[in-house]
């Protein structure tokens, strides 16, 4: 067999049998674009020899969604579908296991007007609310992964042939899931996870009260975090103990920071691709919380549009520990893709927070609130974490810990 195609079907073995474990008599949607269609057959096919019971499509096109967001009706913004309501909301209940295959220009939306994107987002999280509450709790298995499209590739490397950049994209990318062709990447995932787990329990003894950042490039910020907040790594289980990773690849440990304990700068170390647009040299004001100001170098209209999408979306939801030295970051590479660049380096996120304290799963949005936890029907990472980057941690009993010391961690 071509050595190309055994790291094709080598990946999509990975993201059915790490990524999401699914189970005999289980069903499987998978979510793509129209261009990655070769590649969502190889995971459908992966997923009938791990005995899926059905696997159910969801596709969807740069194209046509520009072309929407442009020219569609006003009023379409403003309402979602029946039938979309009940396929997200539907199989989440069901417990059926979510693929995401991420791949799309940075760009694709570019000069769309932002209002209906807010709108649209809005809209879309009140009638899947049912799909997203379940998403961040642990309701179902759900893996988010990435293959090149040319668009994207011409962004990474834009000075190479369409042809180069995506064998390039496609080497950066084997190489952050730890595919090198000798068919191992499960046991190499396997010591992966162990070692973030290991990593895990050292944080959670600690019992931060705060983590301070500083940077060269001007962050200077302090995050309360929750009295009963936990750690979490980039592998987690179901609520019925089915395992699986969120995002492959993974390489963080996060939690909830308390909705009102922000204060301070944060400047963002690389650009954010959001909504089809790329923001980029920006820095947020922080007071008791809430984001009061930010300014962009690129995007600024899209940032505003972004931490307005409702009244969570201003507010910290996670904060994520990354160390500056990994597999994604040693490749030197801006991906603008989130996915990737979140795993590059420390990063937080605006808008909904993981139930990441004792018992979490099992409260309703109205007890994580009284435990000091976000709400919102959006959550976008933006990266934060330099080569100097230090954060410093203060634990219940007034010790001051260093987490990161010079981009990495210091535990």
């Amino acid at each position: 067999m071509d050595p190309m195609q055994e790291k094709l079907q080598e990946y999509a073995k990975l993201l059915i049998q790490v990524g999401l474990h699914v189970e005999k008599g289980q069903t499987l949607v998978i979510s793509s674009p129209v261009e990655c269609a070769f590649f969502a057959r190889l995971c459908a096919t992966a997923a009938y020899d791990a005995g899926c019971r059905e696997v159910v499509m969801n596709w969807h096109d740069d194209y046509l969604a520009r072309e929407k967001f442009l020219r569609a009706d006003d009023a379409v913004f403003d309402e979602v579908p029946l039938w979309r309501q009940h396929f997200f909301n539907d199989y989440a209940n069901q417990g059926a296991a979510y693929l995401a295959i991420d791949a799309e220009d940075p760009e694709h939306l570019k000069g769309v007007d932002p209002d209906r994107r807010v709108r649209s987002l809005r809209e879309s999280g009140k009638a899947l609310k049912d799909f997203y509450r379940l998403q961040m709790s642990s309701g179902f298995p759900w893996c988010i992964a990435s293959i090149p499209i040319p668009s994207w590739a011409k962004r990474v490397f834009p000075d190479l042939s369409e042809e180069q950049a995506m064998e390039s994209l496609w080497e950066a990318i084997f190489k952050a899931v730890r595919i090198t062709g000798d068919g191992q990447s499960v046991r190499r995932w396997q010591e992966h996870l162990e070692n973030l787990s290991r990593r895990k329990e050292k944080l959670n003894t600690l019992h931060l009260k705060t983590l301070h950042y500083t940077n060269s490039l001007g962050t200077d910020l302090t995050v309360e975090l929750p009295r009963d907040h936990i750690w979490e790594a980039g592998d987690d289980c179901t609520c019925a103990g089915q395992p699986f990773v969120a995002n492959m690849p993974t390489e963080e440990l996060f939690t909830a920071p308390l909705r009102t304990g922000a204060n301070g700068v944060v400047v963002a170390s690389v650009p954010l691709v959001h909504d089809g647009n790329i923001i980029s040299g920006f820095r947020m004001t922080v007071e008791e919380g809430k984001i009061v100001s930010v300014s962009a170098e690129q995007g600024q209209k899209v940032l505003e549009a972004a931490i307005s999408v409702d009244e969570g979306a201003s507010y910290f939801g996670e904060v994520a520990l990354v160390p500056y030295d990994s597999p994604i970051s040693n490749q030197k590479l801006l991906f603008y893709n989130t996915l990737f660049d979140e795993n590059a380096a420390c990063h937080i996120a605006f808008g909904e927070a993981y139930p990441c304290i004792e018992g979490g799963r099992d409260m309703d949005k109205e007890q994580l609130k009284a435990h000091g936890l976000n709400d919102s029907v959006t959550h976008v990472d933006f990266m934060v974490g330099t080569a100097d980057l230090s954060i410093v941690g203060t634990t219940r009993d007034g010790r001051e810990v260093p987490i990161f010391v010079n981009g990495n961690f210091a535990l």
